[in-house]
């Protein structure tokens, strides 16, 4: 999985090339520092996203509108089969949920450093 994340980030990289050097009128640095913080946008979004899941942040409300459903429903549902039913916390993959941690904390590490690398000597 480690060697997966990191062909998977150099892959995310080639495709931010690839995109700058189609999409922008001028391959610059600025243009690469837009591409770049779009995909950690991404990313981003999808982790902490997960992360919420995860914690159990959700889990409430869902519980909540499940009871209310079956409670408002017409048909009665014997066997009341919304107790049983899993919550978001455990539909979390684990597995794709380091994987965007990962992509998240390296594209922005990248981000971070090209931002200083241009201040830096502009």
């Amino acid at each position: 999985m480690y060697r997966k994340n990191w062909f998977i980030l150099i892959l995310n990289i080639s495709i931010i090339f690839i995109m700058v050097y189609l999409r922008a009128p001028v391959f610059s640095l600025v243009h690469f520092i837009n591409m770049t913080f779009y995909f950690s946008l991404i990313y981003i979004v999808i982790f902490l996203a997960m992360y919420t899941m995860k914690g159990g942040f959700y889990d409430g409300v869902t519980f909540g509108f499940r009871r209310f459903h079956s409670v408002m429903s017409k048909q009665s549902d014997y066997l009341e089969e919304w107790k049983e039913k899993p919550l978001p916390s455990s539909k979390v993959s684990q597995r794709f949920y380091k994987f965007a941690r990962f992509q998240s904390i390296a594209l922005l590490t990248l981000l971070v450093a090209l931002v200083l690398f241009y201040y830096g000597y502009q």
